[in-house]
């Protein structure tokens, strides 16, 4: 087997020496709360959450600074969905590189940043889409979030508990994902933000929407995830979105959907809200798109970004490596590999045939299984049982993240390049660590 495709070997201490060294290192120049948080999951866990420390990674796996090599389950928190470091996207980003790091934004764009432009506004679902640049999925929700003002002319949100949208100031705003994230900045965020219930599957779609604010007159926008990823892979009813827009229309207001992690592909279809039936008012893209590096984007229909109006002098939502040329090469690379080998297809199938053998096997401590292509939610029994698990499956060489605001879901957003036999290992690493528990 080659680096991409093989199987875990976890041969020293999980950090051993060089590992360790790093670690300390990080401590003492990294801001003392990310510490802090691995003190306390040993606390709650009594087990060392001292992080590996990534050295080289190549499709499916990752090595350590101790030389130990691991299958990434994660994708990097959905990033590398054609897998790391794939030849097409380094390629793309060597060759511009022997050209043009940077140009000069909004001002002076590369010609890389135009043709990512027309591809993703290609990609869109309206046939006269429009397109901003940025970097970070956050950075989407935040021009979309502005797009939405500067559209209706109104300044409240509709959101979710559970939501997870990015923590800078507009973001955190609109993320319910926990109270405590947005709570030491209350006095400086958005207040006139209204979360509603996150609904399940089987609650039906007119009592989820009832929970909606009755009172619509300043409420300009909606924004959801078509399945909300950290709060645990919570996938809504059948037919919940397209209510959802229905409401929007009615009341005059947009719907923003957050396809950061569910799109380009991870979940089936270049956008999981089209593949639900919805065309939404305004897109955010992010993780995926750049192949492993950072780059993101708002799209939304001509109509809606010519609210933005034709500004004679700065432009009033701009940023200096928006669009930058390596981004943007990245990306283009990634788009074209996902839509020549079928990647979106792909981890349709796969996803469906990895839950078919979580579902079959019989786990123990795991009350359902939630999917939708490469992107998996595994309900385990009891609050912080999923820090317990991930910690366990690294010493078995498998990386996975603790999801749920009790941490109670292990989720799984592999590569779409992981192959059977690391999958087929996880199952079977799974299970024993879920037995000694």
């Amino acid at each position: 087997m080659n680096l991409g495709d093989a199987l875990p070997a976890v041969r020293s201490p999980i950090p051993a020496a060089a590992g360790q060294a790093w670690v300390e290192r990080l401590a003492a120049s990294e801001c003392p709360a990310l510490t802090t948080r691995r003190k306390r999951r040993e606390e709650q866990t009594g087990a060392n959450h001292d992080p590996i420390v990534w050295v080289e990674a190549q499709g499916a796996n990752v090595i350590d600074a101790d030389g130990n090599r691991y299958v990434d389950l994660t994708s990097g928190f959905g990033v590398a969905f054609v897998g790391h470091r794939h030849p097409d996207v380094v390629a793309a980003v060597k060759r511009q590189a022997d050209r043009l790091l940077h140009a000069l934004g909004d001002l002076q764009p590369s010609d890389v940043k135009v043709e990512l432009l027309e591809r993703l506004c290609g990609l869109a679902p309206w046939p006269d889409a429009r397109a901003m640049l940025s970097l970070s999925g956050a950075d989407a929700v935040t021009a979309a979030l502005k797009t939405a003002v500067m559209a209706t002319g109104k300044t409240g949100v509709v959101a979710f508990e559970g939501s997870y949208h990015g923590l800078t100031y507009g973001p955190l705003a609109v993320s319910g994902y926990a109270e405590r994230f947005r709570e030491p900045f209350r006095a400086q965020l958005q207040s006139d933000v209204h979360f509603a219930t996150w609904p399940e599957q089987r609650v039906s779609v007119d009592a989820a929407i009832a929970t909606l604010p009755q009172d619509w007159s300043n409420i300009g926008a909606v924004i959801v995830e078509p399945i909300q990823g950290r709060a645990g892979v919570r996938l809504p009813p059948t037919g919940f979105l397209e209510a959802l827009k229905r409401t929007c229309e009615k009341n005059g207001a947009l719907l923003i959907v957050d396809e950061i992690f569910t799109g380009v592909g991870r979940c089936g279809a270049w956008w999981r809200s089209v593949e639900d039936g919805v065309v939404p008012d305004v897109i955010c893209v992010g993780k995926a798109l750049g192949g492993g590096l950072p780059v993101s984007a708002c799209i939304a229909r001509e109509d809606v970004m010519r609210a933005w109006g034709a500004p004679d002098r700065e432009a009033i939502h701009t940023g200096t490596f928006y669009g930058d040329p390596l981004g943007s090469a990245a990306a283009l690379a990634t788009i074209d590999l996902i839509e020549r080998e079928g990647l979106a297809h792909k981890a349709a199938t796969r996803g469906d045939a990895l839950a078919a053998a979580l579902r079959a096997g019989g786990l123990p401590k795991v009350l359902e299984v939630r999917q939708a292509g490469m992107m998996l939610g595994l309900q385990l029994e009891a609050p912080m049982q999923a820090l317990t698990v991930t910690r366990a499956l690294l010493e078995h060489g498998y990386l996975a993240l603790p999801a749920g605001t009790s941490a109670d879901v292990l989720q799984l957003a592999p590569p779409v390049t992981v192959s059977e036999a690391q999958l087929e290992g996880f199952v079977a690493s799974l299970r024993d660590v879920l037995e000694e528990l």
